[in-house]
């Protein structure tokens, strides 16, 4: 038997229950735009560049930088995993499969890895995660140096020591991480080096092939990379030179990965 006046009680507690439900949403919201709000100001108000590190120290991006750095990267995630699998959808024969795979995974990996990294960064100036993902982003930066070569040193006809660039340019790659890992942000000009010198001693062997088709836009993303470490090294000297350094590594790996589904990945190429 229902006892007399149950039936308002009930009605009284679910309105009660309701309206604490939309005071949380409600906070929520406003809390949502608070944050927003201060982010917004904060980026409003900072600068366009800090002073340059000094003594071999890290170069503090300010808020309008750690936005530019995220952006440029961030927003090539999604279209460089939706290009790496209609690479590897295109693959003809076994070689094909491979060095798509490889292209595909590094190229996804470094505007993944940047990403995460840029945004760790600019909500914390340290702890471990933040050095992790550094090395992190260093380290790819070797890696899609190797995976850019592989389909050129795999999918075209290489003779006499050229071809030992199909592991060698492996090797360099770990070998340049073994060293950022153990001098990480030491002897900055000597890791950019190597840098260089991991990227452009292979492109000698792929500038002797016989066959020459897509060696033009190779040389085009080499030298758009090449001019793009100059703001690589100028942070503190240029406004947003990090995310400057970023588009050129877009505009490159573009330009590299046109010629690669042009030329390499294709049902009439002899090696597959």
């Amino acid at each position: 038997m229902e006892a007399p006046g149950s039936g308002e009680e009930t009605d009284t507690l679910t309105m009660t229950g309701q309206e604490e439900v939309d005071c949380v949403d409600m906070k929520t919201k406003a809390g949502l735009s608070d944050i927003l709000a201060q982010v917004y100001h904060a980026v409003r108000k900072s600068e366009w560049k800090n002073e340059r590190a000094k003594n071999n120290n890290a170069y503090v991006p300010t808020m309008k930088e750690h936005v530019a750095n995220i952006l440029t990267h961030g927003v090539l995630v999604v279209p460089s995993l939706w290009l790496s699998w209609l690479m590897v959808s295109n693959a003809r024969g076994v070689t094909q499969l491979y060095c798509s795979l490889v292209y595909g995974a590094v190229l996804t990996g470094l505007f993944t890895v940047s990403t995460v990294f840029h945004t760790v960064a600019a909500l914390s100036s340290g702890g471990l995660w933040r050095d992790l993902l550094h090395r992190s982003d260093r380290a790819m930066i070797y890696l899609f140096i190797a995976g850019s070569y592989t389909p050129w040193l795999q999918l075209r006809h290489l003779d006499g020591v050229s071809v030992e660039l199909r592991w060698a340019v492996w090797l360099l790659a770990l070998l340049g991480i073994t060293y950022q890992q153990l001098f990480h942000e030491k002897y900055k000009a000597l890791e950019t080096t190597f840098y260089v010198l991991i990227a452009t001693l292979p492109s000698l062997a792929v500038l002797e092939m016989e066959d020459r088709s897509g060696l033009s836009e190779l040389q085009a993303g080499g030298a758009v990379y090449m001019a793009g470490v100059v703001f690589f090294k100028s942070d503190g000297l240029i406004p947003l030179a990090h995310a400057i350094w970023h588009i050129h590594v877009v505009v490159g790996a573009i330009i590299h990965y046109q010629a690669v589904n042009t030329y390499l990945i294709i049902p009439n190429n002899p090696v597959h």
